[in-house]
């Protein structure tokens, strides 16, 4: 028979779980979901944070129309996808190989190995960024200094020269994320079945045969999931380049991004409607691109399946 009581007491029950994760998200919706729908809000308004919320004024997709036609948003997209491509790519066709190399060369030092690859990608930005820029000093760096002990011109200003700063940009970015792919095909390596490389063993399969027929089959999908957090951390590329090079040098734009960009359009010109279409842009291009990422690896799978 149901009392009163004992209908309060199964109605607790059923409270008392989300009770215990309330908490989870009202942060949830603080942290996360308001400051998306504000920034969404906002983009289709004029805004100065000084004057209040009072001074928004809308202006519909004129802020889109603006980021689109902004000749200087067109140079940071195509300095965000050059780094994208030129520091991305190379990291995939290392560390793929590499992980590969120290599963099944590397035994007692493995793990030495894959935590020196992997502290870097644990280094703090600003660490990173004091080591290279003295590493690339045009006066007293270590680069130019190697470069003058092989007789090769050993002057060149890495971070003063439009020429030669978005290379050495591409290399701190390569650098310090070429230890996280590595760990992660590290950790798809470790599903496969030995038995598949001691038959091919058995039958003369070469090291390479056997990791270009047995191994990249086998890693479709953490190569899938690692080329897409690439191209999704690339595309919004930030830290690097903003802290390596000074904004106030005139080679600054050769290395401005488009979330240095937003930035700037942000806090340094106020316009932060503008900064907010912008990172809904960004936001569609990073969609659009991880589709045809998707789209190019299922097509490949299928093919493979069709042989």
């Amino acid at each position: 028979m149901n009392t009163p009581a004992r209908r309060r007491k199964w109605k607790q029950r059923d409270i008392a779980p989300y009770l215990f994760i309330a908490p989870f998200f009202v942060l949830f919706l603080v942290f996360g979901v308001f400051p998306l729908g504000f920034s969404v809000w906002l983009s289709l308004h004029q805004w100065e944070p000084a004057a209040g919320m009072s001074a928004m004024r809308w202006v519909g997709l004129d802020n889109y129309m603006f980021a689109l036609t902004d000749p200087w948003f067109h140079r940071s997209l195509w300095n965000t996808l050059w780094f994208a491509v030129v520091s991305g790519l190379p990291q995939h066709l290392v560390a793929l190989p590499l992980a590969y190399f120290i599963q099944s060369r590397l035994k007692r030092s493995r793990n030495l190995v894959v935590g020196a690859y992997f502290i870097p990608y644990i280094t703090s930005s600003v660490a990173i960024a004091l080591i290279f820029a003295t590493l690339y000093s045009k006066d007293y760096g270590v680069i130019n200094a190697l470069l003058q002990a092989l007789h090769l011109p050993g002057d060149i200003d890495w971070l003063g020269d439009a020429s030669y700063t978005k290379p050495a940009v591409a290399f701190v970015v390569f650098w310090r994320y070429l230890g996280w792919n590595i760990v992660l095909y590290l950790s798809a390596l470790q599903i496969v079945d030995n038995d598949l490389y001691e038959a091919a063993t058995l039958d003369d399969v070469s090291f390479w045969q056997q990791f270009w027929h047995i191994t990249l089959p086998l890693l479709r999908p953490m190569i899938f999931f690692a080329v897409t957090l690439t191209l999704i951390g690339n595309l919004q590329l930030f830290e690097e380049p903003f802290i390596l090079v000074d904004a106030e040098k005139g080679v600054a734009p050769s290395v401005m991004t488009s979330a240095i960009f937003m930035y700037r359009l942000a806090f340094s010109d106020g316009d932060f409607g503008t900064a907010s279409a912008v990172s809904w842009i960004l936001f569609l291009i990073i969609a659009a691109l991880t589709w045809v990422n998707s789209r190019l690896f299922k097509r490949a799978e299928d093919h493979d399946v069709s042989r």
